[in-house]
């Protein structure tokens, strides 16, 4: 298994730009197949969504799909209630794994920055 690490990301979000980007510098694919590869990665994702499925990666987390009933709500304006309109809305859990990992990069980076 390949691990990617980014090193330095310019914008505070990394966007599937620079992931391909990526797969592009270390894997070796063609800047079109890299762009390629990331598109079909989130089309996955979002088709397995809007089926109605959860979406699992291991060792990184799942993202589950919620419904969320009507309330209601302020305008915060005028105080006005209005109601807000029940939805599906889509959640993520990170997994242990990714959530240890977070802790031991800070850990680390704090244990550098003192």
């Amino acid at each position: 298994m390949t691990r990617i690490q980014i090193e330095s990301v310019q914008t505070p979000t990394l966007t599937k730009a620079e992931l391909a980007e990526q797969l592009y510098e270390r894997i070796g694919l063609n800047k079109r197949e890299s762009k390629d590869m990331v598109d079909a990665f989130f089309d996955r994702i979002r088709d397995a969504l809007a089926r109605g499925e959860d979406v699992k990666l291991s060792g990184f987390g799942h993202f589950q799909l919620r419904d969320k009933a009507q309330r209601p709500g302020r305008n915060p304006r005028t105080g006005e209630i209005i109601p807000i309109a029940a939805r599906r809305v889509v959640i993520f859990h990170a997994s242990h794994k990714f959530k240890q990992q977070l802790q031991q990069a800070d850990v680390a980076e704090r244990a550098t920055a003192s």
